[in-house]
């Protein structure tokens, strides 16, 4: 009788009580559900042992488990993208503010000591400004043509209001004069040595943002990819096909895991190569802000230096007057002259306007907070696609395990198969996701093409190189998934795009902007003595 008892308990069916409030969990109704274990030869996915699953239910779960996966993959790019985001965010404050108080400096002092000469002329200097930060939002704006307009416009200004008063100037001739900048040099070296420290500041500083931008856009579309059928049916295997089996408790074996994502990121793994060299890059421009002369001390310095070509202009009016009477003629004179010309002989002594530069041992903190920053984030991200599997076999969704109690796919048991390698080619002999090494995902290679262009734009900036990032906006524009950042958005040229995040900004400008270098730091005070001789040249 007992051995009658035994085989009577070995052939009755487990229960399916465990599956069927596991699958109530996940919200799919419980008709058709088995009570107990059911013969599972109509499985086409999971081993084809006794099972709690039907065909529906097989079918059900796999969906989800792509769903899920799909879930996992858009969230660890969410991920990468608010910390792309917070960078970006970080450095464009940083960088508007530094931008902001150069111009508030020079519209102080210049307001100060000029007052209602400089307000007739101060559409010149916000041009300038206006110009300065359109580029950097990423408009076709022209950096050399915009710094020539503006020592032109200047010099027409100031060649204006200085004249000898006997004579009368029209526009043409007064065109004439501007079109002498670059040949009789009236604000000494001053423009020519302002001209590459500019464009390179401001090229690296543009390329960088767009770098930031690209990355983050690079890493949604890649995150948005579907999954195959094969790596649904994969995954189906990996999660919940030991549900199926009556092994719930059992977790994935670690290596089977791996070749499971590898298997099904493999296209996102072709991304490693041209990822890395864009973050190189990037890191190599972030470094370039602190060369000599840094980032901030060419863009805060700039009052100074446009007080000092004024000032050089001052000291040689009348040399520059005769070679502007021979270059364009001498102007008709003018039936009546104004007063003035007391005013016009004062001369003024240069010593007066040296100044002593003593740096604060602070100089130069918050940019080599910016890019202590940025570079240990882009650092972290670097191995971000080839990390991928490992990491989501580390969630709590697919937990990796080892030895002999582990889920295999098939039992729980040792897992023989050796790992495979990373990307596509790699896959060929994958023993747990079909896949066809020879059709790549052309969404993919689509990205990876934009990681190679905006590499390559990069590296142009290191050189101070112009670049255009026309083409890139093709791309990234009109996705639906970013934010237009700053003041305002261009209406020609490339947009700013950020991925949409609520990460908070983790860098605060501090309220005294200090600027790093041996260059002379600029502040209101300073240049009170040196534009009050300005006034002089304006007022004659």
């Amino acid at each position: 009788r007992g051995f009658v008892g035994l085989l009577l308990i070995a052939s009755t069916p487990r229960s399916c009580s465990d599956v069927r409030q596991f699958y109530s969990g996940k919200g799919f109704t419980l008709n058709g559900v088995p009570q107990t274990e059911i013969s599972g030869e109509h499985l086409r996915i999971c081993p084809q042992g006794y099972t709690c699953c039907t065909s529906a239910m097989e079918e059900t779960l796999s969906n989800l488990s792509r769903r899920e996966f799909e879930g996992l993959v858009r969230e660890a790019g969410r991920s990468l993208q608010a910390s792309l985001n917070t960078q970006y965010r970080s450095f464009d404050t940083y960088f508007t503010d530094l931008l902001n108080r150069s111009e508030r400096s020079l519209q102080e002092s210049f307001l100060a000591t000029l007052d209602s000469l400089y307000s007739k002329n101060a559409p010149v200097f916000q041009d300038l400004y206006a110009d300065l930060r359109r580029y950097y939002r990423g408009s076709a704006v022209n950096l050399e043509e915009t710094l020539n307009d503006f020592w032109a416009r200047l010099l027409e200004r100031l060649f204006k209001v200085s004249s000898l008063p006997q004579y009368t100037l029209t526009d043409d001739y007064l065109e004439c004069v501007a079109k002498q900048t670059e040949t009789l040099r009236p604000f000494g070296d001053v423009p020519r040595d302002l001209k590459p420290k500019v464009t390179r500041a401001f090229v690296a500083a543009r390329s960088f943002v767009q770098g930031l931008t690209v990355s983050g856009e690079v890493v949604r579309k890649v995150s948005q990819v579907p999954l195959s059928p094969e790596c649904t049916r994969a995954m189906m295997k990996l999660v919940y096909c030991p549900h199926c089996r009556g092994l719930a408790s059992v977790k994935p074996c670690a290596n089977y895991c791996r070749n499971v994502m590898k298997g099904c990121l493999a296209n996102q793994a072709d991304l490693d190569t041209e990822w890395q060299n864009l973050v190189d890059t990037m890191l190599q421009v972030a470094s370039s802000f602190s060369a000599d002369p840094s980032v901030d001390v060419v863009i805060y310095s700039l009052p100074i230096r446009i007080s000092e070509a004024i000032l050089y202009m001052q000291e040689n009016t009348e040399v520059f007057t005769s070679k502007v009477f021979q270059a364009c003629g001498t102007p008709r004179v003018a039936d009546t002259q104004s007063s003035g010309s007391e005013e016009r002989k004062k001369r003024v002594n240069p010593a007066s306007t040296a100044m002593e530069y003593k740096p604060s041992p602070t100089v130069g903190v918050p940019l080599e907070m910016q890019i202590s920053d940025v570079s240990s984030k882009l650092r972290e991200m670097q191995q971000y696609w080839v990390q991928l599997p490992a990491a989501l076999c580390n969630s709590k969704v697919a937990a990796g395990a080892a030895g002999d109690k582990c889920w295999n796919g098939m039992t729980k048991a040792r897992y023989l198969p050796e790992v495979m390698g990373d990307g596509l080619a790699s896959q060929i002999n994958n023993p747990e996701v079909e896949i066809d090494i020879t059709k790549p995902d052309m969404t993919i290679r689509q990205q990876i093409m934009q990681l190679k262009i905006m590499t390559n734009r990069l590296r142009n900036a290191l050189n101070g190189n112009d670049v255009d990032f026309q083409d890139a906006s093709d791309d990234i524009s009109g996705s639906g998934s970013g934010m237009c950042t700053g003041e305002s958005c261009a209406r020609s040229g490339p947009r700013v795009i950020v991925p949409k995040t609520d990460s908070t900004r983790y860098y605060n400008p501090p309220e005294n902007k200090k600027v790093k270098g041996t260059g002379t730091q600029t502040h209101p005070s300073i240049l009170l003595p040196l534009l009050s001789l300005a006034t002089l040249l304006l007022r004659r």
